[in-house]
């Protein structure tokens, strides 16, 4: 198992256990007679194996299109269509960090259940936000920083013992032309690795929390609507997540274990959740400060990815600034990706 892979498992694993924290006695908001009422365990553990395997499958199917696509000239990173597909997929991930995270970790770091001070007092969600995307930017710096004069050592030794070979003699120039490019497309490669893994630890981290919310809740008037708006969810963060991965051209073991982590991770987390459904309450201390603080976090790594990332990187790149209609084009898909994604929000 890979470094990221092993980080992402720990910070999973740590998630799991600190929403484990909470207790029966934490729970400050009470259930008044409707509610009670409306509460059907045996109905709501069905409609919660439902969400596990529809959830899934949708997110294993959003995940594995970019990834499959590449088997098609058309979805090919080279084609002007796969531009618009990750303008899409940006729009997304946006979204899902504007519209969906970072309201719900506002909303929770505000909560009466907390008291005024000091979490009433200061903005915690947006300051954990902000430093979370501070953080990513520093891990994206040094990160890209030491793979390419690695890669770049490398290439060069190789490109050196190449051309001693098979190089013209009198042509001193034919070395540093070789490397250049050579190291130039490793560099590339290992910045689209470095994304799609930093991408992925905060969807992971978002995706783990949702299905905890999910599977813990015994109102089937709550799950309902979340099964169908979840799953949709899935998909299109699937989507967004599969492209990175597909540009980055990972193995294919290690494509095929970061798909399986994500598609798993929302229906482990409702797994979990149903196992702590009897303890766990929503409006206790422990479990709103780790649900605001992580969901903050989360959404601080999802916007830093989707505008320095993706959208800065493709809509500034000169192929795009050239053609007026790949510009539209993508203009048009981000919108549709952001629009089709905070239209869920209604519900999630």
């Amino acid at each position: 198992m890979s470094s990221h892979q092993s980080i992402t498992l720990t910070l999973t694993s740590l998630l799991l256990l600190a929403l484990l924290l909470p207790q029966v006695s934490g729970d400050c908001s009470g259930q008044d007679e409707e509610q009670s009422a409306r509460r059907d365990q045996v109905t709501a553990l069905r409609y919660k194996l439902a969400a596990i395997a529809t959830i899934l499958c949708a997110g294993a199917i959003g995940v594995s299109l970019p990834i499959l696509g590449r088997r098609f000239t058309v979805l090919r990173p080279e084609n002007d269509v796969f531009f618009m597909i990750k303008a899409f997929a940006a729009g997304v991930i946006l979204s899902t960090g504007f519209v969906h995270i970072l309201p719900d970790a506002f909303r929770t770091l505000t909560s009466p259940c907390l008291g005024r001070n000091p979490w009433g007092e200061f903005p915690f969600a947006g300051f954990v936000a902000m430093m979370a995307a501070i953080g990513t930017l520093a891990i994206d710096t040094v990160a890209t920083s030491f793979y390419k004069r690695s890669h770049f050592d490398k290439s060069k030794r190789a490109a050196v013992v190449a051309d001693e070979e098979t190089a013209d003699p009198c042509d001193d120039h034919t070395g540093d032309v070789h490397v250049h490019a050579h190291g130039s497309s490793a560099s590339d490669l290992v910045r689209q690795r470095i994304i799609s893994q930093v991408l992925e630890v905060g969807v992971v981290v978002h995706s783990v929390i949702i299905g905890v919310s999910l599977g813990a809740s015994e109102s089937v008037g709550t799950i309902k609507p979340l099964l169908a708006a979840l799953s949709f969810h899935q998909f299109f963060e699937g989507l967004g997540l599969g492209g990175c991965i597909s540009q980055a051209k990972f193995k294919s073991a290690t494509t095929v274990i970061m798909m399986m982590f994500f598609s798993l991770t929302t229906p482990i987390g409702i797994g979990a959740g149903i196992g702590i459904a009897s303890v766990y309450r929503e409006n206790s201390r422990s479990a709103l400060i780790v649900e605001g603080i992580l969901n903050s976090a989360s959404a601080g790594i999802l916007v830093y990815m989707a505008l320095v990332d993706l959208l800065a990187a493709d809509f500034m790149n000169p192929r795009m600034q050239s053609n007026v209609r790949l510009q539209l084009g993508s203009h048009i898909s981000l919108l549709l990706g952001a629009g089709c994604m905070s239209f869920l929000a209604r519900w999630v």
